[in-house]
C-alpha cells in the first residue's frame, strides 16, 4: 500500500519535483550506505542534495518515509545487476565468475561498507516492520534469481536431480552476506572468496557423476 502511495504521488509530480525528489532519495541512499541510516539526518541530506527545507519535507515529511525508499532504490539497483550477472547461469564456472564478479566489485572498496541490502538490514531490521518486510522480500528475490540458475543446472544435468536447489541458493546467500560482513571489519575480501568458495564447493558435491550428465549446453563453458 506504501509503495502504491508513493507511485500515486509520484505521477502527479512536474518533471522539476521529479528531479528534487531523485537528488534527495540518491543523497540520501548515497550518505546511508557510508555512514548509516541512524547516522544519517534530514539536515545532513538537505545539504548533500542542495535543497531547502520546505523541497526535502514536501517529499518526505519524516526520516521513515526517505529510509524506505532508499531501501526500494538500493533493492532495484542491486537486483538489476544480479540480473544481469545471473540470467543465463546454468553451469559451475558460470557459478565461479559470478563469485568472481562479487568478489572482484567488493575489492573496488577493499570490502568496506559491506552489501548495499545487508546492511540497510542490520540497521532496520529490528527497527522498521515495514522496512524489514520489504528487505525480505528484495533478498528472497536476490534467491529467487540464484535459484533459478541452479535449477537450470538441475534440469540440464549438471546437477544431480534431487539437488535442493532452495536450499543451495540460501546457501551461497548466507556465504555471501556472512562474506560481505567478514570483508567489512578485515577491509580484505579474502574471507568473501573463501566463504563463497565453500558454498561453491557444496554445489560441486551435488553435481551429477560425468556418465550421467548430458551434453554440454551451448556456451556453457562460458558462462
Amino acid at each position: 500500500m506504501a509503495e502504491q502511495a508513493r507511485d500515486q504521488n509520484d505521477s502527479r509530480l512536474t518533471e522539476r519535483g521529479r528531479a528534487t525528489r531523485e537528488r534527495i532519495l540518491r543523497a540520501a541512499a548515497d550518505m546511508m550506505y557510508v555512514r548509516g541510516v541512524s547516522a544519517t539526518t534530514l539536515d545532513d541530506v538537505r545539504a548533500a542534495s542542495g535543497t531547502s527545507k520546505s523541497q526535502l519535507y514536501r517529499h518526505y515529511p519524516d526520516k521513515d518515509a526517505l529510509v524506505r525508499d532508499v531501501v526500494a532504490l538500493q533493492a532495484a539497483e542491486l537486483l538489476e545487476r544480479q540480473h544481469q550477472l545471473l540470467q543465463r547461469l546454468n553451469s559451475l564456472r558460470g557459478l565461479e565468475r559470478w563469485r568472481d564478479a562479487m568478489v572482484e566489485h567488493n575489492a573496488l572498496r577493499n570490502g568496506a561498507y559491506g552489501c548495499p541490502l545487508g546492511s540497510l538490514a542490520g540497521e532496520l531490521a529490528d527497527q522498521d516492520e515495514e522496512a524489514r518486510k520489504a528487505l525480505a522480500r528484495h533478498f528472497d528475490s536476490w534467491a529467487g534469481l540464484l535459484r533459478a540458475g541452479l535449477e537450470r543446472m538441475k534440469d540440464s544435468g549438471v546437477l544431480r536431480p534431487d539437488a535442493d536447489t532452495g536450499e543451495l541458493a540460501t546457501g551461497l546467500m548466507a556465504a555471501l552476506q556472512g562474506g560481505y560482513l567478514l570483508a567489512q571489519t578485515t577491509q580484505d575480501v579474502k574471507p568473501m572468496r573463501i566463504a563463497l568458495d565453500m558454498a561453491i564447493g557444496h554445489i560441486r558435491a551435488c553435481a551429477a557423476p560425468a556418465e550421467d550428465a548430458g551434453p554440454p549446453t551451448a556456451g556453457s563453458a562460458g558462462r
